[in-house]
């Protein structure tokens, strides 16, 4: 870990857009384990910044992972607070959410 990133590979100045602002830290629980995440920022963001690489799995049982981190594909979508569906990569974490992989389209 170097002062140009966090542990988890979280940018924390960047050459182009500064230093990474100061949130409010939160937490949500990953399938049911408690992760300290940025209020605001995007659950795939924090899943990464945690280590989560896997985000769903398809009908047949095939991983995805991050993809186009704009919200056009459906790799990211997760169950979160047992809605399923849910674009990771633009839904923005708030306190206390449960997020879940999930298969296929959910349940």
């Amino acid at each position: 870990m170097n002062r140009e990133t966090a542990a988890g590979g979280r940018i924390l100045r960047h050459a182009v857009l500064g230093d990474l602002p100061e949130h409010r830290r939160v937490t949500l629980y990953f399938e049911g384990k408690p992760l300290e995440a940025s209020e605001g920022e995007p659950i795939m963001a924090a899943l990464v910044a945690a280590g989560v690489g896997v985000f769903r799995y398809t009908k047949k049982g095939s991983p995805r992972r991050m993809f186009c981190g704009i919200g056009r594909c459906t790799d990211c979508v997760m169950t979160v607070d047992g809605v399923p569906g849910v674009r990771t990569c633009v839904t923005e974490v708030r306190e206390g959410m449960r997020v879940e992989r999930q298969s296929g389209v959910g349940a």
